[in-house]
């Protein structure tokens, strides 16, 4: 894709969306993270009934581990693979307060060193908490990514760097949430809603005839450490 191409495909999603927002709720960087890491392999719909019932009881690391495992396991019931996430939590939580004064640290090696924690949760906290121009790629930004042609990657640590490299910087600390939110509601896995889309004269996947893309390739699994 050419570099004019990139600029306009972004300047349309941000005419758009002009201050995309992260769906997950929360109301500090702690409870940002603990969100984040819960959504691995789960909705965001199913995160926040969870966090909404969670954080009014205990939304500090220190309130958690007072919580314990068992403590949460009930809150988390609605999250997808809750009894590891719930480990994970108190984990996470008891390390923030032991090595980071209990507050979310703010260096990729520290986030990533945290239980539950990689690559992709990492990238978010270092964006949306500290305005770090990172792109987490998720299985909505990696198939966008992919059948635009704006960043070809058969990993979504590929696709990162290619987006990273490509993506004009004027767009680059939003375009992890504009990319999101296509993918999620308009370029989706099944039957995408091609002929509605507002990128699709700028699009290089190939259409076929009619209204509708066959779904993009799935990420192949990476050979990173630890959760998303």
């Amino acid at each position: 894709m050419h570099a004019a191409t990139r600029h306009a495909l972004f300047r349309r999603l941000r005419e758009a969306n002009p201050e995309p927002r992260s769906e997950l709720e929360y109301t500090t960087p702690f409870e940002l993270l603990v969100a984040v890491m819960l959504s691995a392999h789960t909705t965001d719909k199913s995160v926040n009934a969870a966090t909404g019932k969670l954080f009014p009881i205990a939304n500090t690391p220190r309130a958690l581990v007072d919580l314990g495992v068992e403590g949460v396991k009930p809150y988390l019931r609605s999250v997808g693979l809750y009894n590891t996430k719930s480990r994970n939590l108190i984990g996470l939580s008891r390390q923030i307060l032991e090595h980071h004064g209990g507050q979310v640290p703010h260096d990729r090696a520290a986030l990533e060193a945290l239980p539950g924690v990689g690559r992709k949760t990492a990238n978010i906290i270092l964006n949306i908490v500290f305005g770090q121009a990172e792109i987490a790629v998720d299985t909505h930004i990696f198939r966008v990514a992919n059948r635009t042609g704006l960043a070809p990657g058969r990993t979504p640590l590929e696709v990162e760097r290619a987006l990273t490299r490509n993506t004009p910087e004027p767009f680059r600390r939003d375009a992890h949430h504009w990319l999101l939110l296509h993918g999620r509601y308009v370029c989706t896995a099944r039957a995408p809603h091609c002929a509605s889309c507002i990128l699709r004269d700028l699009c290089e996947y190939p259409q076929p005839s009619g209204a509708t893309k066959p779904a993009g390739t799935r990420p192949r699994r990476s050979a990173r450490r630890g959760g998303g």
